[in-house]
């Protein structure tokens, strides 16, 4: 055996490496084949035993209970009956023996008739008690498995014992008949895998051209010599982008961390061009790029052609000292295409914080290594700086490493007079200061911070003011460090053009702003600032304005209005466009609902007189000034706590969902007339259904469902997924709504309505019917007294009399049946009497020779407020009187 490994050494030795490979990967198959078939046939004799122990122990338990059994046993003569079903039941179920015995193991049944009568050899004890015993031994016949149970007669003693057992081999036979197929699948599996270990080693032949371990060994390290040798930088970015090999000059040149493989060409800090330049995989040749203060020429190729793995290689070459000759040109080019740039990446949106940002970053690393944007705090919330206050707080910060000792962006700063931001921010002229480390005056900031920035390697200043439209608005500074040269004159002109450019967009950006926050302001100070007091619904609200960069404030407003007879009016409506005028708008809008509501016609005829107004007004404003109202949607519903009915209609507007107390949630099926301000050629109509009490009505603008991300089917089953909750208050279905529906930054205003419905309780409405005979009048009365004490509002009931007799003597004298009486105990007494005519009272002031008239004069006089609504069947005349609680209650 000692010559074996030797041998095999040297055949190792002798052979290639993809023959080698070959060899082992040969070993190791072989070897997993014989340890698999190694390990099925321990697997099956395991199995083997088990089913020799279950086998035995069946056939025994199952001859103890067979019928019979024990009466057998407590016969005369038990062997004279047991032994011939002891045999046939050990020659049908396989067993080598079925012995039949008494408690004392005195054998009834036996294969061998000369064994009757004779003791069980074997273990009994436990089975006698009542257990089971099993057991393996190995007998005559070789390794066997035997089992001993008891046998019970019907009062449950135990009369006799049963044995049976098996010969492993009889039931491991079935080994041998497997073994071909399990020898044959080795040689199978043995013959895939090796064909497949053949097609690996041809392939690895042919990627290492047929070389051994030494050559192989000889050429990788004339590859490293050579690698690490040049004076040109070499790296290997793999196909996701990262770094894979960078030789000591690529190290040299970009300041490579000694980790740097692995990471993302944009982890590297490298600067923003040369990373992107490797991130975007293109060809490239000769490109120069600025880094660490040194001008490289970068030439790059991809890879993965023909077999080869997928990445790029991209060779560096320092040439600062051949620019350094035809610099001049190159430098003026660079500048020009530094404010090209800035003119495109600066300004791209309206964010003021977002467009200092992006100076930085423009200016970051190829201007400067670090740059910070410090601006007046007014001028972010769209105001202008305040004269003589020269706190500024830094709004963008960008660095070529992520620890400077300068201050970080957020922070709010005073500068002192003798710094360069101070002088620069007062004076509106750029201030240059290329030697820090003789502090000249701007230490006096924070001379601790002053040393830390020195000796961090910060070297050079240039703060220039953010000066646009004649405002100065902040400052932005840029700093050098490193080995980098410090600012010189000539970087002063650059610095101050390319903070000009981005000062613009800042102004534009900061009257934007400052339009925003007036149309906010405008738009909030016209939507409700309070929720006014009334019993019908529980009212929660949700109102947002989209951001001032996703198109500002829309036009999105919504509305409660208490109606007579303790109804309430729930409106939502949304004007198109953004800004003053779709604001303005809203609150005319908003105004004119108001006043139509106070008509109390039904919804539908509201939203037509609406239409009408914004038709007029879209005539009016011909001028071309502002854009049209056309388009202008609203949802305008009226419930009515005492019957639980909800009129609703709507113009353009989305359908309304209720929430049933059961949790169920249902799109309301409102007629939609058309938005607007589109004329009259489509009327408007309504619907009326009846929610129970704690059903909740919700009323939304397209801002909630509505989004880039998903269409308006997903967002309404959205909505209904987060409505469908029962039991939750109106302000916690608020708050899921907006969590759930809101993006963080919203591009369209979101107005949301939850109305939780109330029903008027019983007693607190009295109804009575009225026949038209003036005798009828007194019963009214009276009967509105003995309600009114148990409302315990006697101080109100003659005031009611009088209105009462007026208003029913006028319904039978000038209108026709049915009359009808209804008096409510709200927020306020309300009296109302109902007829069939459609003819409205007017109120007149009678002569002094008239006989009649004064009674509607009076009711004004007498009620807080009165008027008149129409219904299908005719008009109701209502008043509203103040509760006069009698004194001492509550």
């Amino acid at each position: 055996m000692a010559g074996f490994p030797g041998r095999l050494r040297s055949v190792l030795r002798a052979r290639t490496v993809a023959q080698q490979v070959f060899v082992l990967q040969a070993a190791i198959v072989v070897l997993l084949v014989v340890a698999s078939v190694v390990a099925v046939v321990l697997q099956v004799r395991t199995d083997s035993e088990r089913e020799a122990r279950n086998r035995s122990l069946a056939v025994a338990q199952t001859f103890a209970h067979a019928p019979g059994t024990a009466q057998a046993m407590t016969s005369p003569d038990p062997s004279a009956v047991l032994q011939p079903r002891a045999e046939a039941a050990r020659k049908a179920s396989g067993v080598d023996f079925v012995v039949a015995m008494s408690t004392e193991g005195i054998r009834w049944t036996h294969p061998d008739h000369t064994q009757i009568g004779k003791h069980y050899i074997g273990t009994i004890g436990p089975a006698a008690r009542g257990g089971i015993v099993r057991e393996t031994y190995t007998g005559t016949l070789g390794p066997s498995v035997r089992a001993v149970v008891p046998v019970t007669d019907s009062h449950g003693k135990i009369v006799g014992l049963v044995a049976a057992g098996v010969r492993l081999s009889e039931v491991s036979g079935v080994v041998a008949d497997q073994l071909p197929v399990l020898i044959g699948s080795a040689v199978a599996a043995l013959a895939i895998a090796t064909a497949g270990t053949a097609l690996v080693s041809r392939r690895l032949r042919l990627q290492t051209h047929g070389l051994g371990p030494a050559e192989m060994t000889r050429m990788y390290e004339h590859h490293d010599a050579v690698l690490h040798a040049v004076r040109e930088g070499v790296m290997i970015m793999d196909g996701e982008g990262r770094l894979a090999l960078a030789n000591d000059e690529a190290r040299r040149l970009l300041g490579l961390a000694p980790d740097a493989e692995g990471r993302l060409a944009l982890d590297l800090g490298i600067g923003r061009d040369m990373a992107r330049l490797f991130a975007s995989g293109r060809d490239a040749t000769d490109e120069i790029h600025l880094a660490r203060g040194r001008l490289l020429a970068v030439s790059q190729r991809s890879t993965g052609r023909e077999g080869e793995p997928p990445g790029i290689v991209a060779t560096l070459r320092d040439t600062t000292e051949l620019q350094a000759l035809t610099g001049r040109a190159d430098q003026a080019q660079e500048r020009l295409k530094l404010l090209y740039d800035a003119g495109l990446e600066i300004g791209t949106g309206l964010d003021v914080t977002h467009t200092a940002q992006e100076l930085a970053d423009v200016a970051v690393p190829r201007f400067a290594d670090f740059a910070t944007v410090d601006l007046a705090d007014p001028v972010l919330r769209g105001g202008e700086p305040q004269e003589g206050n020269g706190d500024m707080r830094r709004v963008a910060f960008q660095g070529v490493r992520e620890d400077s000792p300068l201050y970080q962006a957020g922070r709010m700063i005073r500068f002192v007079a003798a710094t360069p931001q101070a002088f620069g921010y007062g004076s509106g002229e750029a201030v240059l200061d290329s030697d820090l480390a003789a502090f000249s005056g701007w230490q006096r900031q924070d001379p601790e911070r002053a040393e830390k920035l020195v000796a961090y390697g910060i070297h050079s200043m240039l703060a220039t003011p953010l000066r646009a439209r004649g405002v100065i608005m902040g400052v932005a500074t840029f700093w050098r460090y490193g080995p980098r040269e410090p600012f010189e004159q000539d970087d002063v002109s650059l610095a101050e053009e390319l903070v000009a450019r981005a000062a613009v967009s800042i102004d534009n950006a900061r009257r934007y702003t400052r339009e925003h926050s007036m149309a906010v302001t405008l738009q909030r100070s016209l939507l409700p600032r309070a929720l006014p007091d009334q019993s019908a619904l529980d009212v929660a609200y949700g109102y947002l304005p989209a951001q001032a960069s996703q198109g500002g404030v829309g036009g999105d407003w919504f509305d409660v209005i208490p109606l007579p007879g303790a109804r309430v009016a729930l409106v939502v409506g949304d004007v198109v466009g953004h800004g003053l005028h779709a604001a303005a708008t809203m609150g005319r809008l908003r105004t004119a609902v108001h006043n139509f509501s106070t008509l109390d016609v039904p919804p539908d005829e509201l939203l037509w007189h609406l239409d009408e107004l914004v038709t007029r007004i879209d005539e009016d404003e011909t001028d071309g000034e502002g854009p049209p109202v056309t388009g202008a949607t609203c949802l305008y519903a009226v419930y009515d706590p005492g019957s639980g009915l909800c009129t609703l209609s709507r113009a353009g507007h989305l359908e309304p969902a209720v929430v049933r107390p059961d949790g169920s949630v249902e799109f309301l099926d409102v007629p939609g007339g058309p938005p607007l301000g589109l004329g009259g050629s489509l009327p408007f109509e309504s619907a009326g259904l009846e929610l129970p009490e704690g059903s909740a009505l919700v009323l939304y603008t397209d801002g909630l469902i509505e989004d880039h991300g998903r269409d308006i089917d997903e967002g309404l089953e959205l909505l209904r997924r987060t409505l469908a909750r029962p039991g939750r208050t109106p302000e916690a279905t608020c708050r899921a709504v907006l969590d759930a529906l809101v993006p963080e930054r919203p591009r369209d205003d979101v107005a949301l309505v939850v109305a939780r419905t109330r029903m008027l309780a019983a007693d607190r409405t009295a109804v009575w019917d009225v026949p038209t005979d003036p005798s009828a009048v007194s019963r009214v009365r009276a009967l509105a007294t003995r309600t009114l004490e148990a409302w315990q509002l006697t101080e109100s009931a003659f005031t009611t009399e009088l209105i009462l007799s007026e208003l029913v003597t006028n319904a039978i004298r000038h209108a026709g049946g049915p009359i009808q009486v209804r008096l409510i105990r709200d927020r306020s007494l309300i009296c109302e009497v109902s007829d069939g005519s459609s003819t409205s009272p007017h109120l007149r002031r009678a002569a002094t020779t008239d006989e009649g008239g004064r009674g509607l004069f009076l009711v004004a006089q007498f009620a807080e407020r009165w008027g008149t609504r129409y219904t299908a069947d005719g008009k109701v005349i209502w008043t509203e009187q103040p509760l006069v609680e009698p004194p001492g209650t509550l």
